[in-house]
């Protein structure tokens, strides 16, 4: 297993089957090249990012990485799907409530990026010709419900060879074919209340599982705010602690999962399963629903 730093998070490769040492330093290598080149494109802390640069120069058609490119196109689909409950939009709100600082450097961003330019969501345009993007509207983009999901799936891809593999990034984990027992994998939900413990455990393969929560990153600013912003209300979600997805790929598993947060407990289980996806939520008392799929993958 290796694990290193990325995107704000411990991310570990696992790779099941026989092979050389070289053939499985390369794999690996090629897999976190493919994950890095993701938090090149689409990071907003860092100033050099493809992201932050397209976010200077707004009413300018900017080609961008194929990254960008594919977490914009889905991150304004489910801002569609959501009626802009979803809202990639968000970045400089977050900015304001103190997130907003590099987890390698510690330096602080500030896109200077004013609130009231009215950007939303209908403001991203995408021509799929020269990978291009016109941003309308001044905004400070926010993938971070995206492009972790997307990095995970490029690194599975680059491990494809491998009878078995998991790429785990900070609990948003991929796993296929066999476990190191021959068996499939089993996969733990963290509990909102108690890191160190788990809420359940599923047993699965060839899939990906994402939770998005409330209780990781709080803001410096104000404890109370969390990272997952309602844009309607201006404030963080209310409503759930968490909510998992389970999908076939990470990117969709990750993005469903944050947008069925921010639809909250009344809507978010109907939403996973309009999606025909698996997934659990933890209302704010603690009670915990899930889909009627979900329970195929739960192993107590």
């Amino acid at each position: 297993m290796e694990s290193f730093l990325l995107m704000g998070t411990v991310v570990s490769l696992r790779l099941v089957g026989d092979g050389s040492v070289a053939h499985m330093r390369d794999s690996i290598d090629r897999a976190i090249r493919a994950m890095r080149s993701v938090e090149e494109a689409c990071s907003r802390f860092d100033e050099e990012s493809a992201l932050r640069d397209l976010c200077r120069r707004p009413g300018e058609w900017v080609a961008v990485p194929a990254a960008l490119f594919q977490a914009l196109s889905i991150a304004r689909q489910m801002a569609e799907m959501t009626a802009g409950i979803f809202d990639p939009t968000v970045g400089r709100a977050l900015e304001l409530q103190g997130f907003n600082r590099h987890y390698l450097t510690g330096q602080e961003s500030d896109s200077q990026v004013p609130l009231d330019t009215g950007a939303s969501w209908r403001d991203i345009e995408l021509n799929a010709d020269g990978r291009q993007v016109r941003l309308a509207a001044p905004m400070l983009l926010d993938l971070g419900a995206v492009a972790k999901g997307l990095a995970i799936d490029l690194a599975a891809h680059e491990l494809g060879d491998w009878p078995g593999l998991s790429v785990d990034a900070g609990g948003d984990v991929l796993v296929a074919g066999s476990d190191p027992e021959g068996a499939v994998w089993r996969v733990g939900v963290e509990h909102p209340l108690a890191p160190d413990s788990l809420l359940t455990q599923m047993e699965l393969t060839n899939m990906a599982v994402c939770t998005s929560g409330n209780y990781k990153r709080r803001s410096p600013k104000n404890e109370a705010l969390h990272h997952l912003w309602d844009p309607a209300q201006q404030r963080s979600a209310e409503g759930l602690k968490s909510c998992t997805v389970v999908a076939p790929q990470a990117v969709l598993a990750d993005v469903v999962s944050t947008a069925a947060f921010l639809l909250g407990p009344d809507r978010a289980l109907s939403f996973i399963e309009e999606m025909d996806l698996a997934g659990l939520v933890v209302r704010e008392d603690m009670t915990v629903q899930m889909t009627k799929s979900m329970g195929g993958y739960i192993r107590e």
